[in-house]
């Protein structure tokens, strides 16, 4: 797309501070952000909002081996992982909060947002689950280990199936980021959360 996708405006911000907004305003205890390829630019985005920066210092790897970065630098006491990424960045508040509360009274289930019955992002994994994460070649492999302990959360709220891989995500993203300042509201926050599995 010719830019770092972190760097990407997205109205008045780039597009890593619509997800470190969205994740602080959750309420997220604490937010490890993983840089790797344009990492000062990105740090210089982030300005003073407090998060923890960790480096991935083979740029070259893939996802996986970011979130195994990111992994190594969360506290102990952390009872679940919720993995973001920057392709989602209109996933709102609403939808994070309800996910880390869906994981207080299931912590032992992995939790997958859904969209009018579609996956989306980002997924919630329990401690337990976070030792497999090392283990596995992808995320997705821990998801489908055990299908028993996955719980689908249906939620009001586009952005989490919203992916900005090409330039006409990104168009569409900007679309959808549009229409939701110009109605002057979250208009697909993540309402109410329902157990959809």
């Amino acid at each position: 797309m010719g830019r770092s996708k972190p760097l990407l405006p997205l109205g008045d911000r780039p597009v890593i501070r619509h997800c470190l907004d969205s994740l602080l305003a959750a309420g997220t205890p604490e937010v490890i952000l993983v840089l790797g390829r344009h990492g000062m630019e990105i740090e210089s985005a982030v300005g003073d909002l407090p998060v923890v920066i960790v480096r991935n210092e083979n740029p070259d790897s893939d996802m996986a081996g970011s979130v195994r970065v990111g992994l190594r630098a969360i506290a102990e006491t952390a009872t679940a992982v919720l993995i973001c990424l920057v392709d989602h960045p209109l996933v709102s508040a609403v939808t994070l909060r309800a996910l880390i509360d869906r994981q207080a009274l299931d912590p032992g289930s992995i939790l997958i947002p859904t969209f009018q019955g579609k996956r989306g992002h980002p997924t919630l994994f329990p401690r337990k689950a976070i030792e497999e994460l090392f283990e596995v070649p992808t995320l997705r492999e821990v998801v489908r280990r055990d299908p028993a302990r996955v719980r689908l959360v249906e939620v009001a709220d586009e952005g989490t199936v919203l992916d900005m891989d090409t330039p006409d995500d990104y168009a569409l993203m900007l679309e959808r980021w549009q229409l939701r300042e110009r109605i002057g509201s979250e208009a697909g926050d993540g309402g109410d959360a329902r157990d959809a599995g």
